[in-house]
Order: C-alpha cells, then structure tokens, then sequence
C-alpha cells in the first residue's frame, strides 16, 4: 500500500469505530431513560443488550470472512498499531481481568495485587524482549517461529502441542464466564449460557479467522472499557462525591478499615498475605462432577508462606504475559517492526484504563457491601441476593434463610453442613420442612434452633441478622453484581454483563484461532503434508474451530475453580513452556533444537507435576508456594534444559545463527530475513570438536 492509501484506510477505520462508540452510548443511554421513566422490563433490557452485541459481533465477524490464508491467519498484516493496542487489549482483558481480577481483589485485598502488578509487567517484558523481534521473524504463529528458528518439525510439533495445553486451559476459562454471564442476565441455564455464548465466538473466528477477530476485539474493547468505566465512576459519586474512583480509592480504603474494626473482621483487606493455603478448589470441583471429594485441608495458617506466594504469582503472571501464543501472534497482524513497537505501548495504556480501576472497583464494592449490606434482616434482602444465589455464586449462611423450606431442597452450604453433621435437621412434626425456633445453648459446644441444632448453630448463626462471615461471595460475582447491590439502574448491570461478555468472547476468539492454527497449520500443514492445498488447510481450520469450542464448553461445566485461577494455570504453563524458548532463541545464537524440546517438554512437565499435586493435596507444597504459581519451577528447568542440551549437541547452523544475529536488530532492513526464511532450512552443522 501506498502511504496515502494507508492513511486513508487509518481514517476509514477511526470514522467507522467512533461511529460505533457513539452509537453503542447512545443506545445504552437511551435504555437507560427508558427504565427510568417508563419502567422498561428488566428482562427486556438484558435481552436488548445480548442481541445487540452479539448481532455486532456476527456482522463484523460475516463482513470481514476471507480464503485468504494470509488474512485468516495474520489479518494481512495490516493492522494499524493503535488497532492492534485495541484487538491486543480485548484479547488480553479477558473474564479473568474483567470479571474475576475485582473480585479477587475484594476477596484477597493486599494479596490480590499480585495479578495487577503481574499482568501489566508482562507487557513492559512483552515490548522490550519480544515484540519487535517477533514481528521481523514474520511468521503465522509462534510454533512456525520455533519450527523455523530451531530448524525441525520435531520442535515445531512439541511447541503446538503446548500452545494447545495453554490456549485450551485459558479458553476454558473464558467459557466459563460466558456461562455465569448468560445463566444472570438472560435466565438461561450455565450449560445452555455457554452453548449460546460460544456460538457468537464461532461466527468470528470460524468465517474470518484472525481478520475477523482482529475488528471484532477492537469492537469488544470499546464495549468492555465504557462497560467497566461507567459503574465505578457511579459508585464513586454515590460514596464520595467524586466521580474518579482512582483518586477516591484512598477514602473507599479508610472506610473499609473503620467498618472491619466495627464489625469485628479479623481477617483485614489491606493486611498483607492475610489468605490461608487450602484445596478448597480442589473439594469444590469433585463435588460439581459427582466424585467424592478429598478431604478439606487448610495448611500454612494465615501470613505463613505467603510472600513466597506472592513473588512467585507475580513472576509467573510476568513471564506468562510474554509467552502466550495468542498475545505473541498479535505482533504477526501489524505492517512492520515499528508498528509493533506502537501496538504495544497504546496496548499497554489500553490495558492500563482498566487495571488502574480495578483495585478501586473492588474497593467501593467492599465498602458498599459492609456498610448497607452487613447487619441486614436476611429475610428481607433485596432481590439480587436471590438472583446471585441462583447462579451458585452467592451463598448466606444464616439459618434463618432455611426457614420453612424442604430439607431436600436446601441450598449446597446447608446440604454439606448437614452431611457433614455440623448441622442436625429432626423432623419433628414429620412434614419434611425444616421450622426454627429462637436459639437454645446447649452448653456442650452445640446449640438448638427449633428443628436444627449442632455445632453449627449459634447465637449468631440463627439471629436473623447477616454477619460478614455469613456472606459465601465468589469473586466472579463482584464485579456483575455490585451495580445491582448498589441500587444502580438495571440498565447499568446489564451494560457490565454486556462488556463481561465482550471481554470473555474476544479472549475466545484468538485462543481459538491459535489452537486451530496449531493443529492445521503447524501439525497438518508444515509436519504431515506440505503439499495440502490451501482450501484444505482453510477447511482443517474451521473444522478445528469448531472441535475446540465443543471441547472448552464440555470442561467449563465443572467450574473447576474461580475463572482468575484457571487463567493464572494457564499463564504458569506459557511461562514454562514458551517464554524461554522464544527468549532464548532470540538472544542465544547456540540455542539448537534438541535443547528447545528438551526445554519445553521439561518445563511443562515440572509445571503440571506441581499444580495437580498442591491443587489435590496442599501439603504438597515448596515454601507455600500454590498451584497458581507452579510455573516458577519449570521455568529454571526448562532454561537448564536449553542451555545443557544446546551445549551436549550440534550447534545450529552458520546461516542459522546469522539469522539470529539479524533478528536482534529489527530496525533494520528486513530484506535478509525474508531471504533467509525463504531456504529450506539447512540441516545442523555437525559438533564442533
């Protein structure tokens, strides 16, 4: 392209998307004056925004379908760096940073800042170690960089298989927020909420490949940061008076102190590592899929440990953001070098719009729930209690709440309460439902409230009045359901389940493109026949589209932990498997492929060793060190590997490593890179003596 024609196609693109943003508030405002003052229904509102969104998407996805290999792969390497920041931005705040990283925050407090600070650090390596280089390799994905820079398919083959093992953990996660979004907003069920919510992902990614993703994530961003944005500032207003919640942050903290001191929480919000090591992940998920779950263990009492923790999740969550395949991929979709130098700054900026919120949305969230939430009447909550409690993200364990209800219906806290006999329901006048009567101490450690009584009754557990520890919040409902705790117009809440949905679908749609393009480019194509048309490779893809969203939506349905803790896995198993590899074959010319899959499979197996291990059992565990952060062992081992290997073998070829040399300087001309890649690649040179 010209530069006049790219200038004119830079314009196109600002016109039509500040046309979009315009247009999106517009509606939502219009929405929302239609709730206030003509009583618009609620269901209708969320409906409204479901079809809209997902309309968009599907048209953007349907306009934007190609044959071209080049456009389904890389978009056709012409994406603005300013766009690119956007798509790299939505691909990047996925449930977990949309949903899940509020939510942990209000759980954890201190301790949740690890993932803040993780998360955006990554990007700072990202734009430093690898993005300019990657875009000079000019690759389709990043096991073609290793197949091509460690010269084999065998390398190429392993680094598939683990951009597979990463994207399809992360990918599950996403779907997982898909499901909680849906199952809230439209009142369908969770499973049903995923199989709607994947097809908007398959319209994008199946018809248009990376093209399609590309504009609809940029789409999705627009949608996600006005989503995010406008309930905390309403929130901050309503508390403070002040309507940027960064600079109120302060205030929302020292009122969360005063309310803990009041109430007589021990556990503080701005104490530092204040959260105990537990399987309860663990204990949760055997009971979703119907095993008997091991038995609950909580071990390095509340402080111990967890700076080790701390550090690691950090490190990982770092170095996790600068190996993930389909954030590298990114940097393949922008015209040249600098463009990706560009794409990751305005990505990180981007980016920084949210993660600079989060701590304060968390904040205000906590606060509003200890000050007109806490010391409520549990019979008289608001509805959204009983909405929330209904996705199995809310629990309220007061007695009272079982008041005149069948004891075979009783939600799961007083099932497992009761199987575990702290709870003993007798039956006395036979009719199956369980009556309560005021509190009687037992004088032995139990009590008696009516036809329940055991250990688990207390004077405070059957007063009627809600306790903060009586309150069983997932951190995935926070976020979603603070506008509602908050009395905020509906049409707020369901904006943020619409920008929920935008963060968890964009997330999706490039997983998918990678895990496709894994298997039908890298294995298919460049290993098993490289002769397979295109039209072959094309349908190969889509196919793998489609079989990867089936797979995601079946292991979504057990919720195998918070959606921030899956993405956390996945982040450790990038850091081990990708990260040195990418680094080391940029920056050490002997790097060879021996070492590579020595480096890769070795880190991976460290990795996944530990996180099945401590997530069963904690007591397995190095300094305290969780499952979350099990990737900061494998990625020594797999640097040991690398280094060890690459010297016990043939190092790589003459040519080889003057390609190394002239990929470290990526302003440069790239003409003796596209020569080079152009060569079959030479075989090694034989060991030196």
């Amino acid at each position: 392209m010209t530069v006049t024609t790219k200038d004119a196609f830079r314009q196109k693109l600002v016109q039509t998307y500040g046309i979009f943003t315009g247009g999106f508030i517009i509606f939502t405002v219009v929405l929302l004056l239609l709730e206030l003052f003509f009583g618009l229904p609620t269901a209708f509102i969320g409906w409204c925004f479901l079809l809209l969104t997902m309309g968009l998407y599907a048209t953007i996805g349907i306009i934007s379908r190609t044959k071209l290999l080049d456009e389904y792969y890389v978009a056709g390497r012409r994406v603005p760096g300013i766009f690119n920041g956007m798509a790299t931005g939505a691909d990047w705040m996925s449930a977990a940073s949309f949903i899940s990283m509020a939510g942990t925050l209000w759980l954890l407090g201190y301790d949740g800042l690890a993932y803040i600070m993780g998360w955006t650090g990554g990007y700072v390596l990202l734009a430093l170690l690898f993005a300019p280089y990657i875009r000079k390799f000019g690759q389709f994905t990043i096991p073609d960089f290793v197949g091509a820079r460690f010269g084999g398919n065998k390398a190429r083959v392993v680094a598939a298989i683990a951009a597979i093992i990463v994207s399809f953990t992360y990918v599950t996660a996403q779907v997982t927020g898909v499901g909680v979004i849906m199952s809230r907003f439209v009142g369908v069920d969770y499973t049903w909420g995923v199989v709607i919510g994947l097809s908007g992902v398959l319209v994008c990614s199946f018809l248009g490949g990376m093209k399609a993703v590309t504009w609809t994530q940029v789409a999705q961003y627009i949608i996600l940061i006005i989503a995010y944005l406008i309930p905390v500032i309403f929130l901050s207003v309503q508390l403070t008076g002040f309507p940027i919640p960064e600079l109120s942050y302060g205030q929302a903290l020292q009122n969360i102190q005063r309310l803990e001191a009041e109430q007589g929480i021990s556990k503080a919000y701005v104490t530092p590592y204040n959260e105990p090591m537990s399987n309860k992940s663990a204990v949760d998920s055997a009971k979703q899929v119907g095993l008997t779950p091991p038995e609950p263990k909580s071990i390095f009492p509340t402080g111990t440990g967890m700076p080790w923790e701390f550090m690691a999740l950090t490190f990982c969550l770092m170095v996790g953001t600068a190996g993930l395949p389909h954030i590298l991929i990114r940097f393949y979709t922008v015209p040249s070098v600098r463009e990706s130098r560009t794409s990751v700054g305005w990505a990180l900026f981007f980016i920084f719009l949210l993660y600079f919120t989060a701590p304060a949305y968390a904040a205000f969230s906590r606060w509003e729930i200890l000050q007109n939430v806490v010391g409520q009447q549990v019979t008289t909550l608001p509805s959204w209690a009983s909405n929330w409690a209904k996705t199995g993200l809310l629990g309220i364990t007061d007695i009272n709440r079982l008041t005149d209800m069948e004891v075979a219906a009783v939600p799961t806290w007083a099932k497992t309460r009761l199987d575990s006999g702290d709870l003993v329901f007798t039956d006395a006048n036979g009719d199956g439902k369980i009556q309560l009567a005021p509190f009687v101490d037992n004088g032995d450690g139990t009590g008696t409230a009516g036809e329940l009584s055991g250990k688990g009754v207390t004077a405070t557990s059957s007063d009627g009045i809600l306790q903060f520890p009586e309150l069983d919040i997932s951190g995935d409902l926070i976020v979603l359901s603070t506008p509602e705790i908050a009395g905020l117009p509906y049409t707020i809440a369901a904006l943020v389940a619409a920008g929920g949905l935008a963060a968890a679908l964009s997330t999706a749609d490039g997983l998918l493109v990678v895990i496709a393009s894994a298997i039908a480019h890298d294995v298919f194509y460049r290993t098993l026949n490289p002769n397979a048309s295109a039209e072959t490779r094309m349908r190969l893809g889509k196919a793998m589209v489609l079989v990867a969203a089936a797979c995601a939506a079946l292991a979504a349905i057990p919720r195998l932990a918070l959606i921030v803790q899956m993405v956390a896995w996945a982040f450790s198993l990038a850091a081990a498997s990708f990260f040195p590899v990418v680094m080391m074959g940029i920056f050490w010319r002997r790097a060879n492929g021996p070492g590579a899959i020595a480096g890769m499979i070795g880190g991976l197996a460290v990795t996944i060793f530990y996180m099945v291990m401590n997530y069963i059992n904690p007591e397995f565990n190095v300094l305290g060190i969780s499952h979350l952060s099990a990737g900061i062992f494998g990625v020594p081992v797999n640097f040991a590997l690398i280094y060890v290997v690459s010297k016990l073998t043939a190092e790589p070829s003459e040519e080889m490593q003057r390609l190394v040399d002239t990929l470290r300087h990526p302003q440069e001309d790239d003409e003796l890179m596209e020569q080079l890649l152009q060569k079959p690649m030479p075989s090694p040179a034989p060991a030196s003596k």
